[in-house]
């Protein structure tokens, strides 16, 4: 599972013209969900079912045969880390593993069905590449289940035995995590969506056509100094995303997404500290669809580590704008990006002011998953350089989390 960078939305600034407690065992009956909950209890509801399902498996581990079928799924997996869809290898194969997962647990298949049913999509593998090289198919293997990043993840051995790990490091035992689905599964095996380009109205999304790249704005390097990912959580996933003005508001809203869960020339996965490559940002029609619609204004690049839904943001909207707060009053109004041409006609990114620094309504309820790293600020404004690197990105109390190579093109 891709070990994902814990990001603190990494709002990296080009500002262009244009929830773990602990949960009931097995034995205990599916709560009805109301009709209408908070996001925390909703979130409580859905780890108690990941831990209920947790355990059962694991016990159905103590079968060998179950063992050997469940080694085979996973090596032959053709997605990154090796990841199953639970809920599809449960359908599979007229339901065998379905039934076989119920006839081990001694319950009925119908009530097995239904808890697997009424579950948030569900990933299942080695978040830590040394265990699945290590699991030959034996008993010593722990079943774990964690709702978001950095929980602290519950196990079960094969004899349903309930144990804590800890959040910050993996035991010596190899550990099956059981997590909520960041991977797209319904593609090829190289987990890039077909859903791109959130708004980008006459102005050309990602996709190899034969005409080359689009011009725009691209990232060439990029280095964060931490990947923002626990163990759990498998490899780091970075996205950067452009925020720009919501209709005349005060507010951001998200107007174009580059990341492992992007396609065509928006999509880029970064797995390590450092990355380089070529990745679109916004196109250049983008940008002036952007201008035409918010004359003089700005927008911010904002990049993130997400944890479970790709392209997606979902961050605690008070803590962003305090971040963004701190870092403006460091560098005021220079927290934006826009492009400009020289008496060269060649185009630069440069520093910009950028006003808007809270985030869309539909935000604001979330206080977890996404982690920002920061906001992107020009190397001259910040007084820092780094090799290949001219944007610095600020986070939270005005932290460097890392450096990027930007241009126009």
């Amino acid at each position: 599972m891709s070990r994902r960078i814990r990001l603190p939305v990494f709002a990296l600034a080009v500002a262009l013209a244009a929830c773990d407690r602990p949960a009931p065992t097995a034995n205990e009956e599916t709560a009805p969900l109301p009709s209408v909950v908070s996001p925390n209890a909703r979130s409580a509801i859905e780890r108690a079912a990941m831990d209920r399902l947790a355990r059962r498996l694991a016990r159905a581990l103590a079968d060998p045969a179950f063992r050997q079928s469940i080694k085979n799924e996973i090596d032959r997996s053709p997605f990154r880390e090796h990841k199953l869809q639970l809920q599809s290898l449960l359908k599979a194969s007229n339901r065998s593993v379905l039934k076989d997962l119920a006839r081990l647990n001694g319950e009925p298949e119908a009530a097995l069905q239904t808890e697997v049913d009424g579950a948030i999509p569900l990933e299942f593998y080695f978040p830590v590449p040394a265990h699945r090289a290590a699991w030959s198919g034996g008993s010593d293997v722990l079943v774990a289940s964690a709702r978001h990043d950095h929980d602290t993840p519950v196990a079960y051995d094969v004899s349903g035995r309930r144990q804590v790990l800890s959040p910050d490091s993996p035991p010596a035992t190899p550990v099956l995590a059981l997590v909520p689905v960041e991977t797209d599964f319904s593609g090829s095996p190289d987990n890039v969506a077909t859903m791109v380009c959130l708004e980008c109205t006459g102005g050309g999304g990602g996709g190899g056509g034969t005409s080359g790249p689009p011009p725009g704005l691209y990232m060439t390097y990029s280095h964060f100094v931490q990947d923002f990912e626990g163990w759990f959580k498998g490899d780091p996933e970075y996205e950067v995303h452009i925020l720009g003005q919501s209709g005349t508001t005060d507010s951001l809203k998200d107007y174009q997404c580059s990341g492992g869960a992007a396609s065509g020339y928006y999509h880029f996965d970064q797995n390590s500290l450092d990355w380089t490559g070529s990745v679109l940002l916004f196109t250049q029609a983008q940008l002036n669809n952007y201008k035409t619609a918010h004359p003089n204004q700005n927008f911010r690049i904002v990049a993130l580590e997400d944890d479970d839904t790709g392209c997606v943001i979902k961050l605690d909207a008070a803590r962003f704008k305090n971040a963004i707060t701190i870092i403006q009053t460091q560098y005021p109004n220079l927290t934006g990006t826009k492009d400009t041409t020289s008496s060269t006609l060649l185009k630069y990114v440069k520093r910009a002011n950028a006003l808007q620094k809270i985030l869309q309504a539909v935000y604001s309820f979330i206080t977890t998953h996404d982690d920002l790293i920061g906001n992107a600020l020009e190397d001259v404004v910040v007084g820092q350089t780094y090799p290949g690197a001219n944007w610095i990105i600020k986070g939270e109390n005005n932290l460097t989390n890392g450096w990027i190579k930007l241009g126009m093109r």
